[in-house]
């Protein structure tokens, strides 16, 4: 018997099988849920935003950012190299710098800009009243947008006469306004400075000398004060009215002073009455003298151009043998001697009367034609 059992062990398998109840297990939804794979989907993410986009550029609708600011680029630097910038605070900071960096700007445009090859030039001791700034700039000082200067010692000049024109060379036509800025320190100026005045001439250049450091500190201080003001401001005033127009022109006349002036106006009215008056009218006048009155009635009366005689006196053209060339020269000597006497008849009343004459058909006709184009727009 146990030799049978060893030999059928299936048997045991079947007889315990058959003992033991059978189980079918069944699966919930969730474990069928999460053993099926995954759905292969068609969009596949990038992994950032820049890789996301990048097709974008290679289309006609993609347009490259404005280039960032120095404020934001610092920034951004500073957050390469591994600052902490944490916090939006940081930006205000930025605006700050980029507000400094602008008025840094705007000082700069109301200073002296000075090259680096002036360091070491005792001149710049002497700006004491205007501001001043190396840069890197052409000439030796940059006084405003269209005006410059070169510095120049006329003892360096005599070491190296060929240093102004080179130096001018190299400013070009950049500056309206091109100062030669030379300082006179030799005893013997007669020749260097005859040679600086050629060479500014040539090169349209300014020249300016001075005769000490300060001098010349002053003229730069100048030049820049007065960068953006008007020419009017040099130009003197003339007053309007009739007196003291009067004033002006008599007073020129040598001894004639303001109160004589004031007589003869009252006297005689205008200054045609004055012009046309004899001695005898202009002595009757209180306070002037016969001095004033001969002054007076020369400057009227007397022609622009005195007539020298050129031809030669008579006994000597009767001592000489004339040639045909000597012959012609007498000719024009003489016409020049007729065309003379006809300019000597010009004086300043027939001068001023012609002047006036021309003013008043001047004036008519710009009247008549005023009432023209009045006529024609009515």
């Amino acid at each position: 018997m146990e030799k049978s059992d060893d030999q059928n062990p299936n048997n045991n398998n079947l007889a315990s099988s058959s003992s033991s109840p059978f189980v079918i297990k069944i699966p919930s939804y969730e474990e069928v849920i999460q053993s099926k794979p995954p759905a292969q989907s068609l969009f596949n993410p990038s992994q950032s935003l820049t890789q996301a986009f990048n097709s974008i550029k290679n289309t006609e609708f993609y347009a490259p950012p404005p280039p960032p600011s120095s404020s934001y680029s610092q920034l951004e630097s500073s957050i390469s190299r591994g600052n902490s910038i944490s916090t939006p605070s940081s930006l205000p900071s930025a605006a700050g710098n980029h507000t400094a960096a602008s008025s840094a700007t705007t000082q700069n445009r109301n200073a002296i800009l000075v090259s680096h090859r002036q360091k070491g030039n005792p001149l710049l001791k002497h700006i004491r009243n205007v501001r001043w700034a190396f840069s890197d700039i052409v000439c030796d000082y940059m006084l405003g947008k269209n005006s410059c200067a070169l510095y120049l010692s006329l003892r360096y000049h005599l070491l190296h006469p060929d240093y102004l024109y080179y130096r001018i060379r190299e400013l070009g036509k950049n500056f309206k306004l091109r100062v030669v800025l030379c300082h006179v320190d030799v005893e013997d100026v007669v020749k260097p400075l005859l040679e600086v005045t050629r060479t500014a001439l040539l090169h349209e250049c300014t020249l300016l000398c001075g005769w000490s450091l300060e001098e010349c500190g002053r003229y730069l201080e100048t030049i820049k004060v007065y960068e953006n003001k008007p020419a009017g401001l040099i130009q003197g005033q003339m007053d309007t009215d009739y007196l003291s127009r009067l004033s002006h022109a008599l007073t020129s006349v040598r001894h004639v002073n303001k109160t004589d002036v004031v007589t003869l106006g009252s006297t005689f009215g205008s200054l045609s009455h004055i012009m046309d008056a004899s001695m005898e009218d202009l002595a009757r006048c209180p306070g002037i003298g016969e001095r004033k009155v001969k002054r007076l009635y020369d400057t009227f009366h007397e022609p622009f151009k005195r007539s020298i005689p050129k031809h030669p006196s008579t006994a000597e053209t009767s001592a000489q043998h004339f040639t045909p060339s000597e012959v012609k020269e007498d000719a024009e000597v003489a016409r020049s001697s007729k065309r003379d006497k006809k300019e000597s008849n010009l004086t300043v009343k027939s001068a001023l009367s012609a002047a006036f004459a021309k003013y008043k058909e001047k004036v008519g006709m710009e009247n008549n034609h005023q009432q023209e184009h009045e006529n024609q727009i009515q």
